[in-house]
């Protein structure tokens, strides 16, 4: 039988689907405001690359989102949405998950060691999927 402490355990799932037209309306109504609230200048730096643009911010959102349901905190106290945040691995561009102090802390008391995210999106829909696990 396989060692079974080289398996990953999951401790925390977290998903979320966004509709890139609200996204689309927040942009073009209030982005200023809702780009300095929401989002990292990474983030905002990496999307603006884009002409899809709102598809993007929507992906980061969705991944926002699933990584506080994936803490089990929401977004409450200390945990804002710029405490996680998505960046790019610079050879692969796969999704990486940061996490501010306040975030760590939290993931650290669940005892994980790492989170995964993975995101998606079409013309319409962004959805992204957090996994913590140890």
């Amino acid at each position: 039988m396989d060692n079974l402490n080289n398996i990953p355990f999951v401790v925390g799932v977290g998903i979320d689907i966004v509709d890139v037209a609200r996204i689309q309306k927040l942009l073009l109504n209030h982005e200023e405001s809702f780009l300095e609230r929401t989002f990292t200048q990474a983030e905002i730096d990496y999307c603006k690359k884009f002409t899809n643009q709102a598809q993007h911010f929507a992906a980061r959102f969705a991944a926002k989102e699933a990584m506080v349901k994936a803490l089990g905190t929401g977004f409450v106290g200390n945990i804002t949405l710029k405490s996680v945040s998505v960046e790019n691995q610079s050879d692969t561009s796969a999704p990486i998950a940061v996490l501010d102090n306040f975030a760590t802390k939290r993931m650290n008391e669940l005892g994980a060691t790492k989170m995964l995210i993975s995101l998606t999106h079409l013309k319409d829909y962004a959805q992204a999927i957090a996994i913590l696990s140890k």
